[in-house]
């Protein structure tokens, strides 16, 4: 529960500090004297924008800080997540500075706002004139039945699995276009994988095809030339290589005379050995050398099938056509497994969607269970508020799956006997929002761990003894949760187990508000001058001490 709640330099507030008590604490005061303002700076503990013009010294920052007891609430999860210590006793601070820059803190410890909302929402709850309004839609009771009926884990379980089979579908989705998108382009990139792969590309084969064309286009001149090199080294008496040997006959018998003639004798030997291997494979050449009309013709039309390929794709040659070959076999692999793609996404989609459909049923029936116990609850509360003749019935309609489930839930209502109950937006008066909206919220109080309740004039257009009814239930309340009121019915103030009084001190240059802890003395006189409207009379005052002496003790 809150502890205390310090704040400084806030819109009209100098410095204020409050310890509140655990059970009901009422604050009243005249109309723009300060109470929302007030709120106003909680809110930034429960991560509200913060803005620079909110100060009141321009010059100074301001500083909202309250110090909660969180002993026994489930908020540790929150400390570990943030990484921050955790302690029974929590310190939340929020810091504007002149600048407008905020910052946020938890025992200390720089937090986000993010971090700073979550364990604010389950810290406290600040009911203001506008829950009331939004009371009247359909989403906001269906929230209502979910605390209602604990349903916490199941909405939870349920909108995981939506969440997912949505992002599943729409990955289902997103393929399916690609697939149609790239359906022309796999047809067309097909054809031309097939027709490169017809033609057996091979590595080098063009620059051995050219090679050997090149011999047979040109057999005559080869084995003319190469029959005349062979008769020139070794073919009749006076060749290259007779007449060679008989230099080396002759350095042979030199060579004893002399080392060198033996040196030059052995390089001769060699160079005539090499002559008669070039002769002879010179020979061997020129025998295998044959005009080979048909295989020419072959070779002409491979080459021309290469360069018409290497044309029509911009390459300069075979390597580069097989480079494209492998190109277009990858991008044809990836968009044939496509359909299987599609069809393990759609299988994917297909059971989370199934999934979500029977968890959302099961959602289904846990609410329709909890609607005839809220229902009882709620009308056996409505004689303490005022309306004795109201009735209400919370209705249930399929709906389309969406993050909530697949129902649509609608509070009809009527506060006059004898009438259908209608949508409750259409029928509700303000006072009767405000009315309905505590039965709710305390129904919902003990169905929640919130140790902090804050109501913003939830007493709205209710007075005389309806507004006594309220205050009992109010402290009721404050039974199980500390309650922080603002109020302007003295039934209500009278209920108090603290009595808060803010008023506005015009004596310096600017003016501020200010809030202090009433006594009993003065808690009569605030109340009693509720009563009269004026300063208090003999009659408000013996009133407001019979109001005061119906608490629970």
């Amino acid at each position: 529960m809150l502890k205390s709640l310090l704040i400084r330099n806030y819109a009209l507030i100098r410095e204020l500090e409050i310890t509140p008590s655990a059970h009901l604490n009422i604050i009243t005061g005249e109309t723009g004297a300060g109470k929302s303002i007030i709120l106003g700076a909680v809110g930034l503990l429960l991560g509200n924008r913060a803005e620079g013009r909110s100060l009141l010294n321009e010059e100074e920052k301001c500083v909202v800080e309250c110090v909660f007891d969180v002993k026994g609430y489930p908020v540790k999860s929150v400390f570990e997540e943030a990484e921050i210590d955790y302690e029974d006793s929590c310190i939340i601070r929020r810091e504007i500075s002149p600048a407008g820059k905020s910052r946020a803190f938890i025992n200390d410890t720089p937090c986000t706002l993010d971090t700073l909302k979550l364990l604010g929402s389950r810290l406290m709850d600040i009911h203001s004139q506008h829950d009331s309004v939004q009371l009247g839609s359909n989403a906001y009771q269906l929230s209502i039945l979910d605390t209602y009926g604990e349903l916490q884990s199941q909405t939870s379980a349920y909108r995981l699995t939506y969440e997912a089979w949505r992002k599943a579908d729409q990955v289902f989705r997103k393929l399916e276009e690609e697939s149609k998108k790239d359906k022309k382009e796999l047809d067309y990139n097909l054809f031309q994988l097939k027709e490169l792969n017809k033609a057996k590309l091979v590595s080098g084969e063009q620059e051995s095809l050219e090679a050997e064309l090149n011999l047979l286009e040109n057999a005559e001149e080869i084995r003319q030339r190469l029959g005349e090199s062979v008769e020139l080294l070794d073919s009749g008496e006076d060749t290259v290589i007779s007449r060679l040997r008989t230099v080396k006959t002759n350095l042979s018998r030199l060579s004893e005379y002399g080392e060198n003639f033996s040196k030059l004798s052995e390089r001769t030997e060699s160079v005539w050995l090499e002559l008669r291997d070039i002769a002879g494979e010179l020979d061997a050449i020129a025998e295998g050398i044959e005009t080979d009309t048909t295989r020419s013709e072959e070779i002409n039309e491979r080459l021309s099938l290469l360069f018409s390929l290497q044309k029509k794709h911009g390459v300069a040659d075979s390597e580069g056509l097989i480079e494209i070959r492998n190109q277009l076999a990858a991008q044809t692999a990836g968009l044939e497994n496509m359909e299987e793609s599609i069809a393990a996404a759609r299988e994917k989609a297909d059971a989370l969607h199934l999934e979500a459909k029977a968890l959302a049923e099961t959602l289904t029936n846990a609410r329709l269970a909890a609607v005839p116990v809220l229902q009882s609850e709620l009308i056996g509360l409505f004689t303490d508020v005022g309306m004795p003749n109201a009735t209400i019935r919370i209705d249930r309609q399929a709906a389309a799956l969406s993050p909530t489930g697949a129902d649509t839930i609608a509070f009809l209502f009527t506060a006059n006997k004898g009438m259908s109950p209608r949508e409750l937006r259409n029928v509700a008066s303000g006072g009767e929002f405000s009315r309905l909206m505590l039965c709710i919220k305390y129904i919902l109080a003990g169905k929640t761990h919130l140790p902090t309740i804050i109501f913003d004039e939830i007493d709205t257009g209710i007075s005389g003894e309806t507004a006594v009814k309220v205050g009992r239930m109010m402290e009721r309340m404050s039974q199980r949760h500390q309650l922080i009121a603002i109020t302007h019915l003295p039934q209500i103030a009278a209920r108090a187990s603290a009595h808060y009084y803010v008023y506005k001190d015009h004596s310096d240059v600017k003016t501020v508000s200010h809030i202090r802890l009433l006594n009993n003395k003065e808690q009569v006189n605030e109340i009693a001058g509720m009563i009269s409207g004026t300063a208090p009379t003999a009659a408000s005052l013996a009133s407001a001490e019979e109001l005061m002496g119906s608490r629970v003790k």
